[in-house]
Parts: structure tokens; sequence; C-alpha cells
């Protein structure tokens, strides 16, 4: 402590993207004293990613010092496959990594406890405890953008899995003859319900038309203002959104499952039909409050550093 009362401690928090990383300086309450972002450049091959990483966690642990702070742990966020246990990248295509000892290597660099995590799933812890899912013991975060996936958080604990696996929702299988997932598999829900599965669908019922949206922000501001052939799209994209996570429900039995990622900014265009589409998919089960994220593209960095915080209290204890 330094000052009258004050909590200097730090965590400085990465969340690295294929295309960008979004980095933090956060103390123990959520807040977040200083923001930066830099660039991924994946194309340089893993190694170089590796030691951008670390370069980045190394100035920003120096400035934290030169500001009064005191850095305490290193969170690192990463998509693809993460063994949490092991601080090992097991896989990923947006970066490239492939069995990445991440945690040892930053520990190695930078002398401080680090954890490493799945993107979704920190993102899933800081909107549970901090953002939209705060005061749910049960909260199931979703996010929806080239793909989707899953984070489900209990007691503010994110599930792992087994293999470090958890929460690949996009692949539960909705419709058997559906389009073909990037997996292998027909029919999946990302394959189907993603915002780049809406946008290359209408794409391709438009015929090719040069006027044809991509996007499926643009899909859903045509169907707003009543186009037929977007209208169906995102009927379509709703109604399997709606079963995947009527079937997330059945399995989780959540209070509240949080919407995130890039298709939840569509905002009531896509939650007011989804909480209908779910409702009438409700038996006996409990229906779930539906809301939209709170926390935007900050999320992996706060759940970031919650997680190298939750790993440092776990290893004092």
């Amino acid at each position: 402590m330094s000052g009258a009362g004050r909590d200097d401690r730090v965590v400085v928090a990465l969340d690295v993207g294929g295309t960008g990383m979004k980095c933090a300086l956060v103390r123990p309450d959520g807040v977040a004293v200083r923001t930066e972002r830099h660039p991924t450049d994946a194309a340089r091959g893993p190694a170089a990613v590796v030691d951008t990483i670390l370069g980045i966690a190394e100035g920003l642990a120096a400035k934290a010092r030169a500001d009064g702070f005191t850095p305490v742990a290193i969170g690192i966020a990463v998509p693809g496959v993460v063994d949490e246990a092991r601080g090992v990248a097991v896989w990923s295509a947006n970066v490239g990594f492939r069995d990445v000892p991440l945690r040892d290597l930053a520990v190695r660099r930078l002398g401080l406890p680090t954890a490493l995590g799945h993107d979704v799933r920190v993102g899933g812890l800081a909107e549970a405890r901090l953002g939209a899912g705060r005061g749910a013991d049960h909260v199931l975060f979703v996010a929806i953008g080239t793909g989707i996936a899953a984070a489900h958080v209990v007691g503010g604990v994110a599930a792992v899995g087994a293999h470090g696996a958890a929460g690949e929702i996009g692949h539960i299988m909705v419709r058997p003859d559906g389009p073909r997932c990037g997996c292998g598999r027909p029919g999946c829900l990302e394959a189907v319900a993603s915002a780049s599965a809406i946008g290359r669908r209408y794409a391709e019922l438009a015929d090719g038309r040069p006027d044809a949206p991509v996007t499926a922000a643009a899909v859903a501001e045509r169907a707003a203002v009543g186009e037929p052939l977007a209208a169906e799209v995102w009927r379509t994209a709703v109604e399997a959104l709606a079963d995947g996570l009527a079937t997330g429900q059945a399995l989780f039995d959540v209070t509240t499952i949080v919407l995130g990622g890039g298709l939840a900014q569509a905002g009531d265009l896509l939650l007011v039909p989804l909480r209908a589409a779910l409702h009438e998919r409700m038996t006996f089960h409990r229906e779930p409050q539906l809301v939209a994220a709170a926390l935007g593209d900050e999320a992996g960095c706060l759940g970031a550093a919650l997680l190298a915080l939750d790993t440092l209290t776990a290893d004092r204890a």
C-alpha cells in the first residue's frame, strides 16, 4: 500500500487476437488505469507474436512502476484451445500457436506470476463478475462473431473442461441438413447463426447482386426496414440461435445468458426476436434472462486480469 489507504496493485492484462491486442493495467477492483492497443501481426509467425506479447507486457509493467503502481501478476488471454492448468496455448489458428508454453515464458521474462486463459472464457468471467451478469451466480456468456463460443460461469468461476475446450456451443448441431461448418460437420450453430454465416447466406440468396450486403449488421438493418430477403435470413439465424441457446439452457440451467461479440451490437433487432423465440422453446426449463454484454471489447482484458488475481490468491492459499 502507498498513500492514505491506496491500493497500488495492478495486473498487466493482454487480450491477444489475430489482428490486434487490447492491453491494460487493471486494479483488483476491475478498473483499468491504463489501456493500450497494439497490432498482433500474426503473419510474422508465432515466435514473433510471443516476443511482441512479452515485450508489451514488459513495457506495461515498467509504465506501471513509473506511475507509482506495483504490478503483481500478468493475465494473458488468447483464442483457440488453451490448457490453463499448464499455461499452454495448445492451438490457435488466428495466431498460429501450437503448444506454446506462454505462461512459463512470461514468468521467465518478467518474473511475475502469470495466468493464461481462453479469450471467450475470460470475457465471460468479466461479464459475470463486472458486467451484464453481475449478481447472478449462474451465467452463460455467448460470443457471436465470426464463430460462436460460450463460457459457463458458476459462482464467478468459468468452467474449463477436461481438455481445455469447454464452451464450444457453436458446434452444437442445430440443422442436420444445413451448411457445412469449418469443423467439417454440417449444420453447426455457427455455420448458420454466426455473423459471418448470416452475411454469407444473404449474399448467396441475393444471387451476387453488386449491392448485396455481406455483413450481418447490414442484413439486420435491411431486415428492420422490411426487405423480405434480409428478414428471412435474419429470422432463420435467430431461430437457429434460439435452438442453440435452448440447448445450452437445458444443459446448464443458468439464470442469465449474456450475448457478446459483434452480432450482439444489433441490440434489440437481435434481442427482441431472440427472446421471443427462446421463450417458445421453454417447457419445464426455467427461462433465463437474456441480456446484451456490457463491457464491450474491454471484457477480455478485464477477465484476463481477474483470472490472474484468482490464480495469485489460490497460489497463496
